[in-house]
Formats: C-alpha cells, sequence, structure tokens
C-alpha cells in the first residue's frame, strides 16, 4: 500500500477521530429494586438524584446513616438511590434480603436500593455505563474507585458530577446544588 494512503488512513481511522457525544436519557435506563422490581428512574424526573454504590462490609459503610439524614432532609428535592455492588474487596457479599436487612435494621434506610449490580467492567450495567461515560451522559468520563461514591443528577436527568467516597454525603459539594 502507498505510505502516503497509509498515514492518511491512520490519521483519519475510527480509533484516532474523536468519538461523537450520543448522549442518551437516563430516565430510559432499566434497573431493578432489591425485591427485583422495576425502579422507574422516571419516576424522579423533577428532583435531584444521588446514586451511591453501597456495600455492607466497608469502611464507609457508616455514611448510609448520612445518606439517609440527606434524603430525609432534602426529601422534596432529592432522591438517594443506594446501589449494591461486590466489586470492591468483596464487601458486599450479602443476597438481597441480607442486604436490605442490614440497611433496615443498622441504619433506618428507607430510600431505594437496587439489585447488586457491577458498576464497572465488561458486566457493567447500564446505569454505570451511562453515569461514567461522557458519550452517554454528556458530561465527564469518570471511573468508580471504591464503594460509596457518589454521583449526582439533576432534576432534568443531567449529571451534575461525581465525588469520591471520602466525600461525606452531607459535604457542601453535594448540599449546595440543592438549597
Amino acid at each position: 500500500m502507498n505510505p502516503f494512503k497509509l498515514f492518511l488512513g491512520t490519521l483519519f481511522s475510527k480509533s484516532t477521530r474523536s468519538q461523537p457525544i450520543n448522549k442518551t436519557d437516563m430516565y430510559d435506563i432499566k434497573i431493578n429494586t432489591l425485591n427485583g422490581k422495576p425502579l422507574e428512574l422516571s419516576k424522579f424526573k423533577g428532583k435531584y438524584i444521588l446514586f451511591v454504590n453501597v456495600a455492607s462490609k466497608c469502611g464507609f459503610t457508616p455514611q448510609y446513616k448520612e445518606l439517609q439524614a440527606l434524603a430525609d432532609k432534602y426529601h422534596d428535592k432529592l432522591v438517594v438511590v443506594g446501589v449494591p455492588c461486590n466489586q470492591f474487596g468483596n464487601q458486599e457479599p450479602g443476597d438481597s434480603k441480607t442486604i436490605e436487612t442490614f440497611c433496615e435494621i443498622n441504619y433506618g434506610v428507607t430510600f431505594p436500593i437496587t439489585e447488586k449490580i457491577d458498576v464497572k467492567g465488561t458486566n457493567q450495567h447500564a446505569l454505570y455505563a451511562w453515569l461514567t461515560k461522557k458519550q452517554k451522559n454528556g458530561m465527564k468520563d469518570s471511573s468508580v474507585k471504591w464503594n460509596f461514591q457518589k454521583y449526582l443528577v439533576n432534576p432534568e436527568g443531567e449529571l451534575i458530577d461525581y465525588y469520591f467516597s471520602m466525600t461525606s454525603p452531607t459535604s457542601s459539594k453535594i448540599t449546595k446544588h440543592l438549597k
């Protein structure tokens, strides 16, 4: 092949061109609750949503208390959604009933908890593909680093930002959007 054509082919190949953003609607994503029933994200339109990948045996697990306090305080404008995941240190090994009981008994959790999913890797759930890929959310790329990483979505279903595990759920970084 002609070296010049090869160069041009490489220069303009799909892998080197920036991919167009093909934003998808977060409200169309399907996910179930812990008891296997669909959690209709569209019923939260008009409210902020804070998605948090949670785990029962993590050093950050006491954040459940702050998440519940946040959900209670801003119940008119925010929905907290806990998303159990066992991908970090095997810290969420329980089944749905075990997770539900743990959350209720230890932290009085009343906010929605989804089915246990993968938040990264080849089996990444569509919700976390949306939260972590700019091509889907239209905002930014990220990767989930550990349990209790938080993603805040605005009332129009647009990603605002994400916050690492160390960020308290009641931090002004999050609450400034809710006031």
